[in-house]
């Protein structure tokens, strides 16, 4: 059941007569969500450092990120990359997110403005994000080395789309010999297809429809087949062993709950440690409404203990390779 202030939420949007994504074009639903997506985020809690960095991917284009460091010790990096179906959204639209991970989770927050489809389509995102993994890992003493107490740990994370880009990323970081301390991920798509009950449940009337869904995916990954590689679906990877610890948010009332859960079961299942938690009464994208959602705010200091749990940890773990 929908908590009383999605409710509220949900009637509002459909009071305001905005046209669903999947009738613009990638262009115009940029556009929109960059207007909208923070509007009913809090404000961000003051930041040390806020800048932009650079870093080169494999095929010669240079991405963008941006680098919040809070105030105090900070003792790790978490690489985000942000959600919107591989199509819309940037580290603008996740702004106040990263920086209130950062200043909850004690970290150092590399935000990735990864290329987005239909312009770029399946694997230049994950490559781009396995790109950008790369670079943190070598370059992490340098983004901000009078504050980083433990720089070498590095977590991963992401919400949606880019909750598929970090659980891809800890499968190809244990295949590289690069251990993480955790992975993040809110309310990850894991799966080949949109054929679980919950997709079948919430299709219509939860802010992420089975339209918005097939809108997204038919831009960045139109060939159907190619939907089982486990970069695109990570629940399918053959092994999920060694991977990074993971600490899974989900919604109660998203399409993508069912396949999160699964997800967090086949680590389970292949003995990697998992916290997962299930917001009551949320829908998909409840993590940037913390202004207006009180189980917002429970989620990002879920997520910050998280982080500092996993920092603290890795503090005192011996790195391994596989």
């Amino acid at each position: 059941m929908l908590s009383s202030q999605i409710s509220h939420l949900i009637m509002r949007m459909a009071q305001a007569g905005n046209p669903p994504l999947h009738r613009l074009t990638a262009q115009q639903a940029r556009a929109f969500y960059e207007r909208a997506g923070s509007v009913l985020a809090a404000p961000a809690p003051p930041m040390a450092v806020a800048r932009t960095v650079h870093i080169g991917a494999r095929d010669g284009a240079v991405l963008s990120a941006k680098l919040w460091v809070p105030n105090g010790a900070v003792n790790g990096v978490l690489l985000y990359f942000h959600g919107g179906g591989f199509t819309i959204g940037s580290s603008q639209t996740h702004a106040e997110l990263c920086q209130q991970l950062a200043h909850l989770g004690g970290c150092a927050v590399v935000s990735l403005d990864y290329r987005l489809a239909p312009e770029h389509p399946f694997p230049t995102a994950v490559n781009d994000a396995f790109d950008a993994l790369a670079w943190v890992q070598e370059n992490h003493d340098q983004l901000a080395p009078d504050l980083l107490r433990n720089s070498a740990s590095i977590a991963v994370g992401g919400d949606s789309a880019g909750g598929t880009l970090a659980a891809a990323c800890a499968l190809h970081a244990r295949d590289h010999g690069r251990p993480l301390a955790l992975q993040l991920l809110f309310y990850p798509g894991t799966g080949a297809y949109q054929d679980t009950p919950s997709h079948r449940r919430f299709s219509e009337g939860f802010v992420l429809t089975e339209a918005d869904i097939n809108y997204f995916f038919n831009h960045y990954i139109p060939d159907r087949a190619l939907r089982t590689d486990w970069r695109f679906a990570p629940l399918l990877a053959d092994d999920h062993s060694g991977v990074a610890p993971a600490w899974i948010g989900l919604a109660e009332c998203d399409p993508l709950v069912d396949e999160g859960i699964a997800f967090g079961d086949a680590l389970r299942a292949a003995g990697v440690a998992v916290d997962l938690d299930i917001y009551r009464g949320m829908v998909h994208g409840f993590i940037n409404w913390d202004r207006a959602v009180p189980e917002a705010k429970q989620c990002h200091q879920d997520a910050g203990r998280a982080l500092r749990n996993a920092f603290s940890r890795s503090a005192f773990a011996t790195p391994t390779s596989r």
